[in-house]
């Protein structure tokens, strides 16, 4: 999508601090850090939300999770622990549509979130 930030980093047209770059999923580190490991992973290709991203049913999903553990080990908080959030809808806080999930770590994170 053209107007799409996230499709934008994808195409280095937008600058970002990329983490990893993985078969069809790209990392970057958020401008906004809720902790301090604050990593987006996000599919090359578009998809709104998780729930689009669901309904494709071609395995992007499972790369994408598997992405957000890669960067959770290289950035040292997989064995302490780590969350995967993906917000889905502006009423989850969904800001940008193009489905990412965030993960976060590097300090004790409490539940429940927000």
């Amino acid at each position: 999508m053209s107007d799409c930030l996230f499709c934008k980093i994808v195409a280095k047209e937008v600058p970002a601090d990329i983490v990893l770059e993985a078969g069809r999923a790209l990392a970057f580190r958020d401008v906004n850090p809720q902790a301090p490991t604050h990593v987006l992973v996000v599919p090359k290709a578009h998809h709104e939300n998780a729930a689009v991203l669901a309904a494709a049913d071609d395995g992007l999903a499972d790369d994408l999770l598997k992405a957000c553990h890669a960067v959770a080990v290289q950035e040292g908080v997989a064995e302490t622990g780590y969350r995967i959030v993906f917000n889905t809808g502006p009423g989850a806080g969904q800001t940008v549509f193009h489905v990412h999930a965030h993960v976060l770590g590097g300090r004790g994170l409490t539940w429940p979130p927000g």
